[in-house]
Formats: C-alpha cells, structure tokens, sequence
C-alpha cells in the first residue's frame, strides 16, 4: 500500500499543508516542534482514525480553528485509488469518508490501511505497565483479525456493563439482580474466552517475526521471548470451551473480592505480556540500550506480522527513531527501509542535518526529502536533497 499524498488543514502546527509523497523513503526533515511528527500524526489518524500521541482529538486541533480535516490519497494491491477523508468537529466528533461515502462505523476503518509507528514511547512499552503491552496487543490483532476487534468491543461493553453493577453491589448490594449479575458474567466469558484464544495463538505465532525483527537489527546473539499470562495456566493449543471453563472458573474465586472492590479483577482486560531477552525479564533487568532496541524490534515484529496477514503492506512510520541510537544500529535500520524486500513505502522524522546529508547515498527517484518549518512544508537546501 502507497500513500501518494496528503493534505492537512488546521491541524497541530498545520494550517493547510499539502504533500506528495515518494513511493519508497520520505525523510521529513526540521528543528523540534516544528511540525514534523504532525505529518505522521495526521497518517495514523487517516488509517486509525486515531492519534498514535494524544488520547483526546481537541489536542490536535489548529488553536482557534473550528475543525481539522485530513484527506490522503492511497493506492493499493485491493484498490488502484482510495481516497480517505477525516473531519473533526469538537462537540460533534469524527467522521471517515471513503471515496466520498461516509463510513458507518469509524471501527470500520481499522485494518483497511495497516500502519505501524516506532518512536521513542516504545520503550514504555517495555518497561512500562501491562496497559501498555496490552494496547500493543490489541492493536496489532484489531488490525490483523477483524473479528477480534468486534470481539474487543463487545468485551469491553461487557466489562463496564459488568461493572457499573458490581459498583452497584457495593453500594446496595440488594439493588442489583444475581440474574443480571450472572447474565453478564456470561457475555464476559463468551467474549472474553475467544479474545485469550486468539492472544495465546499470536504469542506462538508472533515468537518468529520478534526473533526475526531483532536479528534486523544486529542482535542475533540475543533470544527475545515474549509470554502470555492470563486467567489461568492454559495450554498454547487450549480451545475457547476449555479457556471458558477456566476464566468462568477464576471469576467464581474473586466472586467476594470483587463485590467488594466493586469491579471485574480478571479477564482479558488484566493480562500481560512478560518480554524477555536471554531468559530475564525485560522490563526488570534490560539496560536502557535493551529497552530501546527491544521496543523498535517489537514494532518491526508487528509490521512484519501484518504484512503477512493482511493483503496489503502496512506503511511504516518512525518518528525520531534515530536520536540516541548508535551508527551501526541507525545503518542497519536505514539498509532495511532502502532494502529490505518486506517494507515499501517509509516516513522517517528527524531533526539531524547529518542524517540528511548521509541520505545522499540513497539517491534514487522513489525516495524523497522534506524539510518542514513552522508548519510549512517545503524542499530542503539543494546540498540535503537526495537527487
């Protein structure tokens, strides 16, 4: 899948930007906060109708505008031409257009354009909490599976369904039905069951791609592992029946706890994903070096699973992957975008002029450099540019 353009209006730094992109690296060049990763932004929001920075879309609105609109102009393996528009109004919300046709549901939109982000915030998704690993998780499978994201949503309907009546319990315990109680429970286990399903298959899966995406960067020494620990001990090749049985189960034993602390204390929405290199736990004992490296492989991991479940190449964006890292680690990130036969079409963010002047080796017409100043966009000094 190639993005061939974009326009931006009245969003982040961007008052009405419109770019044409080359079909292999677009390197977008410019000092800090001067709109760069906006560009980036605005393409995750195009393919996820959501941000990859801020949880709330008003942070991303122009100060003083009264929307923001997004139109990218895509072509693919399944469609010669796509079209996609996001508007947001603040009070009204969102809306996705494809070719002109309003989309029913902005879930719709999810794994018709795969994408993946690296960026510095992936070390939190080694170190940091489960919430974070789970997201990644989460994501990854909605994009792959699009049953899977129907089945996340309805959980998670479920749980706060499930929720509002243990919170219920707590209060007035005699308020609340156990018919209603046990009737959601039910929803719970049924959604819930098939999701740890489809988790545990992926961590058997996924083990490949992470060993592969770590080799890419000059770690084959190293032995990435990644582990799923969820409601029960379970087999790797357990059916949903029997993850039922053992979530059903689990909930039974937290019965009093949870009335008690008026909330739903395992299922899906608790697991984790325990990371580590050479048998210790990443998040532990890694060195901050291992953290780093360890999150980028995460995220080519993802984008080489994607790839090969998904009949499109997702496209790849690495906002400013390359400060703190070393030459020989930047090299080989840079040969795999050039090179590598799995990835297409890059945008890469960075604020290094020497990184702009190296790119000159990599001349060739399907790769581009942009150079963006206070929210403009515009073609970098003639010496930068990779012609």
């Amino acid at each position: 899948m190639l993005l061939r353009s974009l326009r931006v209006r009245n969003f982040r730094a961007h008052e009405d930007t419109r770019v044409t992109f080359a079909p292999r690296i677009n390197l977008i060049g410019g000092p800090n906060g001067a709109g760069k990763t906006n560009l980036l932004e605005a393409i995750h929001y195009l393919c996820l109708s959501k941000s990859f920075l801020a949880a709330q879309d008003s942070y991303a609105l122009r100060e003083g505008a009264p929307f923001f609109e997004l139109e990218g102009v895509f072509a693919g393996t399944q469609r010669p031409e796509l079209v996609v528009r996001l508007i947001y109004v603040p009070g009204e919300g969102k809306r996705v257009f494809f070719n002109g046709a309003p989309l029913e549901r902005l879930a719709d939109l999810v794994g018709e354009l795969p994408v993946v982000v690296l960026s510095p915030a992936d070390q939190a998704l080694t170190g940091g909490p489960p919430e974070e690993r789970r997201r990644f998780l989460d994501n990854l499978l909605s994009q792959a599976y699009p049953a899977y994201l129907q089945d996340l949503l309805q959980y998670r309907r479920a749980l706060r369904q499930r929720n509002e009546l243990l919170a219920r319990w707590r209060r007035h315990p005699a308020s609340v039905q156990p018919s209603l109680l046990e009737s959601w429970q039910e929803e719970l286990v049924a959604l819930g069951s098939r999701l740890i399903h489809r988790r545990l298959r992926f961590v058997q899966e996924f083990a490949a791609y992470l060993a592969e995406a770590h080799a890419c960067l000059g770690l084959s020494a190293e032995i990435p592992r990644i582990e799923y620990v969820t409601v029960a001990p379970l087999d790797p090749e357990a059916d949903p029946e029997a993850i039922a049985a053992a979530f059903r189960a689990r909930l039974q034993r937290l019965a009093p706890r949870e009335r008690e602390q008026g909330r739903t204390l395992t299922g899906p929405h608790r697991d984790e994903l325990v990371l580590r290199l050479n048998g210790l736990e990443v998040r532990r004992y890694a060195s901050q070096g291992q953290h780093r490296i360890m999150g980028l492989a995460l995220k080519l991991a993802k984008f080489f699973y994607l790839r090969a479940r998904r009949d499109e190449t997702p496209l790849l964006l690495l906002d400013d992957v390359f400060d703190g890292l070393d030459r020989y680690r930047t090299q080989r990130i840079l040969e795999l975008l050039q090179h590598g036969e799995q990835i297409e079409q890059s945008f890469v963010t960075s604020a290094r002029l020497d990184l702009l002047q190296e790119l000159q080796t990599l001349a060739a017409p399907e790769n581009r450099i942009f150079w963006v100043e206070a929210g403009r966009v515009r073609e970098p000094d003639p010496s930068l540019s990779l012609s």
